[in-house]
């Protein structure tokens, strides 16, 4: 497990719209694209082996080249190399960071200057939410699921702990950008669950979000 004294200052960062990474998730990433390439062979050279998963936001004029603050940072713990060059990477989530300025260099990638104060819970434990109306969640997403014809596993879904549900719901769901960024906010798993199901019932009541979850 990743120390907080391990956390470096500096990281590359992978702006991805709608790929969301929480702490003590995964996220499977497919990596074609040669300045991501290089960052991944970069960044497999580095002890922490981490990438920051960040969400892009428009810019002043509608560029789409600014960052959104906060991101998530995954520790690369799979990666395998297709026939034509291809990477298919599996990121571990280990903490949120904050974007204090992008990094000097010379990298085809952005690198940023990171600070990881505020986000100490993410190197924890597992979250419960205690809180949490298991029947009453699980009926609102049978519905939300019947409504764009989706499948799922549902005794995977009643069988798993509060975090890997919640979580995991959070990354698969098709939600737009700023959305997935009030997931990623979300100060405690109580309050994410409390932003999926305000999002969730949106959806319900005239949202066009589709999804396919596995």
């Amino acid at each position: 497990m990743i120390q907080p004294a391990d956390l470096p200052d500096t990281i590359a960062v992978f702006p991805l719209p709608g790929a969301l990474l929480l702490p003590r998730s995964r996220l499977p990433l497919h990596i074609f694209e040669p300045r991501y390439l290089q960052m991944l062979e970069d960044t497999l050279k580095t002890r922490q082996r981490l990438i920051g998963m960040v969400q892009p936001c428009p810019g002043p004029h509608g560029t789409g080249e600014e960052l959104h603050a906060i991101g998530c940072a995954g520790r690369v713990t799979q990666f395998s190399e297709t026939e034509d060059g291809r990477y298919l990477v599996t990121l571990s989530g280990v903490s949120r960071f904050r974007i204090t300025r992008e990094a000097n260099g010379f990298t085809p990638y952005q690198r940023c200057d990171v600070s990881w104060t505020g986000f100490d819970r993410d190197l924890g434990r597992s979250e419960a939410d205690d809180t949490l109306d298991r029947s009453s969640f699980l009926d609102l997403l049978d519905r939300f699921f019947s409504s764009r014809s989706l499948s799922t596993d549902w005794e995977a879904l009643k069988d798993a702990d509060d975090e890997l549900l919640i979580n995991s719901l959070a990354m698969l769901l098709e939600f737009d950008t700023e959305e997935k960024q009030a997931l990623l906010e979300a100060p405690c798993l109580v309050t994410r669950r409390e932003t999926l199901v305000t999002l969730i019932e949106f959806a319900l009541r005239g949202g066009s979000q589709e999804e396919t979850l596995q």
